[in-house]
């Protein structure tokens, strides 16, 4: 039997190897989103395909990352071998999220597997950046990439690289930052090999085996706390893309046998847009919530995903099959499933904080030679604890800001304006967080592509607190739809007003 002593060493010891990945990552990176937005995640898997540690990156590919695995070991990886993959089908989020896995290699055997999933600023498509508005079938997003060896046994595939390059907007940016994610990889492998080299490879796999086994003892031990609850939520995004028209979500929660069961019935067929997510982003966003429940010590690895039962229809918009488009459903639809499970446990009789912003608020920019992507943080909702953090990424962004020296030092974009948004949380018992104001100014002719949601649904309070304020989109003044895509002349300004959260109690109340 592992100590508890011996299970938090080692996992201090997986997790140290993953957060080293994303380090190296980070400093290798060219773009601006990887490099100070960190929008990426690294993770660490043993032979088996099972996720042992994850960095504390991007709660999204938290459940997502296991299915690019799996696809990969379908392929039959030799030590050595290095995939590359983007594909909804075989595990991937959204195009621009390129995933790199090692096959780790000791002995002339594999022992585990290196992942660092990257969101790329261009992988080609309709629109610069990879993200457009409107797209109603996968390929119109961008190049896709089903699991596919970059290295073959240790050996690099330039022409795998080439088509790559060629089919972006962005050549010398990507190919700066595959290396980088190359080089996380590589640093996880030489990890993984040092761990086993002190401990021996039985040692490291009973260790990882104990982790998982722990993980999912602790997210049972916790749902027993609610077992035989059963609720039913609802919710909606604000559209698709291509039309106003809200796309219904619904969800019936239920707590049995220590397993949290989640069944999507009643919820939108998959729809014209590129809101559809495939089934691992809607895992993601089950663990994200389940593990928001847990306390801090608790690993986060595969284990804890044992507890959790998904059903949706054939047919449904968070369970998404090929051809649809997918981009938009990787941010804006992952967050509208984690506030439709917030709320169920809500109806279940869980405390839980009032509504966070709900969107990632994507903007994204380019022409013939650039393009930039960011998400933008709002307002937290408050809870029973206090008021809730204003101005951060919220839900399944882990995102930071991207400073304005970057910005405006790597692309024709001057910020005019950046700061809170006074009053735009929820009052309360506790007051919801402010959303941002940010205003961009363009200096050269371009493309703005903005996909963002809660504009007309507010943020809810909770426990009486009132709602979040919405968010705004607006161009030269002029209000914008929550999902669009503008060309820019020089001077254009574009103002992102992001939501608020929701507040908690009634104000006054003490």
């Amino acid at each position: 039997m592992t100590s508890a002593l011996d299970l938090a060493v080692w996992s201090s010891a997986f997790s140290m190897i993953a957060e080293e990945m994303g380090s190296v990552l980070i400093r290798g990176s060219l773009s601006p989103n990887i490099r100070e937005r960190r929008d990426a995640s690294c993770a660490l898997f043993d032979a088996n395909g099972q996720m042992i540690a994850q960095a504390a990156h991007i709660p999204v590919h938290l459940r997502a990352l296991p299915e690019a695995v799996r696809a990969v070991r379908a392929r039959g990886p030799k030590p050595g071998d290095v995939f590359l993959l983007n594909s909804p089908w075989a595990g991937g989020s959204h195009l621009p999220d390129l995933t790199m896995i090692e096959a780790i290699a000791l002995d002339g055997a594999i022992v585990g597997y290196a992942v660092v999933r990257a969101h790329h600023a261009d992988v080609g498509g309709m629109s610069p950046g990879s993200m457009p508005q409107g797209a109603t079938e996968l390929v119109q997003e961008g190049l896709i990439l089903p699991p596919m060896r970059l290295l073959r046994e240790g050996v690099q595939d330039d022409e795998l690289l080439d088509l790559v390059l060629a089919n972006v907007r962005t050549p010398d940016e990507r190919r700066g930052d595959l290396a980088a994610q190359r080089a996380s990889c590589k640093a996880g492998a030489n990890g993984w090999r040092a761990l086993i080299a002190k401990h021996g490879r039985q040692a490291v796999e009973a260790a990882g085996a104990a982790l998982l086994d722990y993980a999912e003892r602790r997210a049972r031990a916790r749902l027993q706390l609610l077992e035989g609850a059963t609720s039913n939520a609802e919710d909606a995004l604000e559209g698709d893309g291509v039309s106003d028209r809200e796309v219904p979500l619904r969800v019936a929660l239920r707590v049995q046998d220590a397993s949290l069961q989640l069944d999507f019935a009643g919820s939108s067929p998959m729809v014209p847009g590129n809101v559809n997510c495939p089934i691992q982003v809607t895992r993601a966003a089950a663990l994200f919530v389940l593990r928001a429940l847990l306390d801090d010590d608790v690993p986060t690895n595969e284990g804890i995903a044992r507890a959790i039962q998904i059903s949706t229809p054939d047919d449904c918009c968070v369970a998404a099959k090929a051809p649809a488009a997918v981009a938009a459903g990787n941010v804006e639809m992952s967050q509208r499933i984690t506030d439709l499970l917030f709320a169920a446990l809500a109806a279940a009789g869980v405390d839980v904080p009032a509504q966070g912003q709900g969107t990632m608020n994507n903007v994204t920019f380019g022409d013939a030679g650039w393009t930039f992507y960011e998400t933008l943080g709002g307002g937290q909702g408050a809870s029973a604890k206090g008021p809730g953090p204003s101005g951060v990424h919220v839900g399944m962004s882990n995102t930071r800001n991207t400073p304005i020296e970057s910005l405006e030092h790597a692309y024709p974009i001057v910020i005019e304006r950046y700061a809170l948004r006074e009053g735009s949380g929820g009052k309360g018992q506790h007051q919801g967080g402010n959303g941002i104001l940010r205003r961009y100014r363009v200096l050269e002719p371009c493309t703005v592509t903005l996909l963002t949601e809660r504009r007309s649904r507010a943020p809810k309070g909770a426990r009486g607190g009132e709602d979040g304020a919405v968010g705004e989109n607006r161009l030269n003044g002029e209000l914008l739809p929550a999902k669009c895509r503008r060309a820019l002349k020089p001077g254009d300004e574009l103002e992102v007003r992001t939501p608020g959260g929701g507040g908690y109690g009634r104000l006054g109340e003490v």
